[in-house]
């Protein structure tokens, strides 16, 4: 069965790729699958307690404007250009987060640390090693997030797998320290995620609310999916301190959705919807619109099963296609980054409905795609995962690829 197999880590492996020009390379795109979709993206976290695009919140009002009332779609093909490399010689890279002034933290998966990339030279220095990281299967060091009052804090969030649960915690980042012992020691944040040899999730970020999102995978044990008392297969929202918040369908829980399989991908658009990107079993992987109190359905529902009680995915593709991980919001498009499917998919959307068919773009030139991450209008990073074990790793991999899209 395909989802055993996407589990013991036979699927994605790598295909023969042929390598692009990096600099200056326009790549066409193809068409994709079944639509259905919205926007998605990074706006800066703020403050305020309730979700966004819910009532009274900041996005409320722009969430439930009908389609024919938002602004102007964007076009229905799209291009993506890769500019250069900002970093390459990776090992398993997994999290990303953008430091004020452009550089990079950047976590390794298996290797447990995290190393800061210089945007101008590429330079790559490890800062530390997050304690208590116990890396197997797709477990590991996995999210990473800064802090929305970072200038100030220093605190660095990771997303992790120990020896007995999946956790976040966050660390004081000491630029004035040796290089290599610049992580303080880890404060948990949560724990009591499950983990297992698969579907761990693993993906954090902080909302446009000011309040920490997490993806959270079912470990294969399908049930937990929709146990509301278990952290697997959700996503959850809680404070910077871990506690849960206004706004959640209990006030005594952090669990904001439920009913997923694997979430990798969180993002919001420019209208504050939250977006999320799922990994099927057999036949459908997913692009979900994320509403407070939302069921998405695993393991009763793959892909649009239109079962009352539950919510379709706004996005299906075959799972060979895609196999997604990493997502961002740019250009009024949702970008997903694909494993199996070695390439960047482009979803334009008009509000909360799709604007066109999906488009792959640079389609096997680079391996299995894990993270893409939005810098501001239309600049992109993409992580390769070559080396995450699934991968067939070439000379230079795993890479950081500059892209501007449109």
């Amino acid at each position: 069965m395909r989802g055993a197999v996407r589990g013991t880590g036979f699927y994605g492996g790598g295909s023969a790729r042929r390598r692009g020009v990096l600099a200056g390379i326009a790549v066409a795109g193809c068409g994709a699958l079944l639509a259905g979709c919205s926007a998605s993206g990074g706006a800066p976290p703020g403050a305020g307690g309730s979700p966004p695009g819910s009532p009274g919140s900041p996005g409320a009002a722009s969430a439930a404007v009908s389609p024919g009332a938002e602004a102007p779609a964007p076009p229905a093909k799209g291009s993506v250009t890769v500019t250069g490399e900002m970093a390459k010689g990776l090992d398993s890279p997994w999290g990303v987060a953008v430091l004020p002034g452009g550089d990079l933290l950047v976590g390794s998966r298996d290797k447990g640390t995290i190393s800061r990339v210089r945007a101008d030279t590429g330079e790559v220095t490890r800062i530390g090693a997050v304690p208590g990281v116990a890396p197997g299967g797709e477990g590991g060091l996995l999210g990473l997030a800064l802090s929305p009052h970072f200038a100030s804090d220093r605190l660095v969030y990771a997303y992790f797998t120990t020896e007995s649960d999946n956790r976040i915690a966050r660390m004081r980042y000491d630029e004035q320290r040796p290089p290599g012992q610049q992580l303080g020691a880890p404060d948990t944040v949560l724990r009591g995620i499950p983990k297992g040899v698969l579907h761990n999730g693993g993906r954090i970020a902080f909302g446009p609310d000011g309040m920490l999102y997490a993806g959270t995978g079912e470990t294969g044990n399908t049930a937990l999916a929709q146990d509301r008392k278990s952290l697997g297969g959700k996503i959850l929202r809680m404070t910077p301190d871990g506690k849960p918040v206004h706004g959640n369908p209990e006030p005594d829980s952090v669990v904001y959705s439920w009913g997923h399989r694997n979430v990798q991908g969180l993002a919001w658009d420019k209208d504050k919807r939250l977006w999320a990107s799922e990994f099927g079993q057999h036949t459908w992987d997913e692009l979900n619109l994320i509403e407070p109190g939302g069921n998405y359905g695993w393991p009763e529902v793959e892909g649009k099963g239109g079962k009352g009680g539950f919510r379709d995915p706004v996005a299906v593709w075959k799972t060979e296609e895609a196999s997604p991980s990493g997502i961002a919001w740019a250009e009024g498009s949702v970008w997903m980054a694909s494993l199996k499917g070695e390439r960047l998919w482009r979803i334009p959307l008009k509000g909360a409905v799709p604007a066109a068919q999906p488009e792959a773009f640079l389609t096997g030139k680079y391996g299995r795609l894990r993270t893409v991450t939005a810098l501001g209008g239309d600049r992109l990073l993409l992580v390769t995962s070559e080396t995450d074990g699934r991968g067939s790793p070439e000379a230079g991999d795993d890479r950081i690829l500059k892209l501007t899209v449109r």
